[in-house]
């Protein structure tokens, strides 16, 4: 009963938290984007992040919060088709926009006097990253359709090789598409992961290489409190990929592990659940807070506050 209780406040933490924050993500670069009619390519997948998180949150994290306060059996097999399907193309849409949200940062804190292949990727990724956005999306859709295969509500009698999600069964019926499922997504997740990490690898570098410069030419202290835009936007993509290393490392060493046990039980599999989820809680308050564009008043509360004051 204790254990119910723990996992009941976890996903609640999680939801509530979750919700509010990329909501507030959300929105606020979405009237920005409407007031100052564009949006730089950094915040445009910052949005796309968020909106992917805020899916995880509303396709595992509630239907994991309601099982743990005792709800029974709220899904049929279309339900858990329909979640199961959400959650996990929402789950890709976060992993590769991490991704590509490092290496774009990467791409813009390269050197200026640097190499002809990365003036092309500076122009072209910059330009085209809705189109690449996009791409991804549409990837991650037909990627993962098979999930409408696999996924159904819970049953009393199921294969060895079934996956107990709360509401839903996801069942491989063969040891051979088990375990294939598993290598095949494992792989992509560390794939990606081994991206933005040696990807921030290099950003971390720049940063050094670039303070040492900037150390050794100004002096004045009044300019060394002063940081540049750029070094803010790295950190951020730096928490943010330290984050996700962290829990979705944690929660792919746990998924190889399950694919040696012939029978996983419901508290492995929570487990899991909150390392993968965790980032979609923790994402929006790291934005929020390494985000200038997101601590300011907006464009419409400042313009309203002008307006009043030549009406007094």
């Amino acid at each position: 009963m204790a254990i119910r209780h723990v996992k009941a406040f976890i996903f609640m933490l999680i939801t509530v938290i979750g919700i509010p924050g990329n909501l507030y993500v959300i929105l606020k670069f979405v009237l920005i984007r409407l007031m100052e009619k564009k949006l730089l390519p950094a915040n445009q997948i910052f949005m796309v992040l968020a909106l992917a998180n805020l899916f995880i949150v509303f396709s595992r994290v509630i239907p994991q919060s309601l099982h743990a306060v005792g709800l029974q059996n709220l899904m049929d097999d279309a339900s858990c088709k329909v979640f199961g399907y959400t959650y996990r193309v929402s789950r890709a849409m976060s992993i590769c926009t991490t991704s590509l949200l490092s290496c774009h940062q990467c791409i813009l804190i390269a050197p200026s006097p640097s190499t002809r292949i990365w003036k092309y990727l500076k122009q072209k990724v910059t330009q085209n990253i809705f189109i690449i956005l996009v791409s991804i999306l549409v990837m991650n859709l037909i990627l993962y359709r098979t999930s409408f295969m696999y996924a159904n509500a819970r049953k009393n009698f199921t294969s060895p090789y079934t996956l107990h999600l709360v509401y839903c069964d996801t069942d491989f019926q063969t040891y051979v598409s088990y375990i294939a499922n598993g290598i095949v997504f494992a792989s992509r997740d560390f794939l990606f992961v081994a991206v933005m990490t040696l990807a921030s690898f290099y950003i971390v570098y720049v940063l050094l290489r670039h303070a040492r410069t900037v150390k050794g030419i100004i002096r004045s202290s009044d300019k060394i409190q002063t940081k540049s835009i750029e070094y803010k936007a790295s950190r951020a993509v730096i928490l943010l990929v330290m984050c996700y290393v962290v829990f979705l490392g944690l929660d792919n060493a746990m998924w190889i592990y399950t694919l040696t046990l012939s029978d996983v039980t419901t508290d492995m599999n929570d487990a899991r659940i909150v390392l993968a989820c965790a980032y979609s809680a923790l994402s929006p308050i790291v934005t929020i807070v390494t985000n200038p564009k997101l601590q300011r008043r907006s464009h419409f509360c400042d313009a309203k506050s002008y307006s009043a004051s030549i009406l007094n």
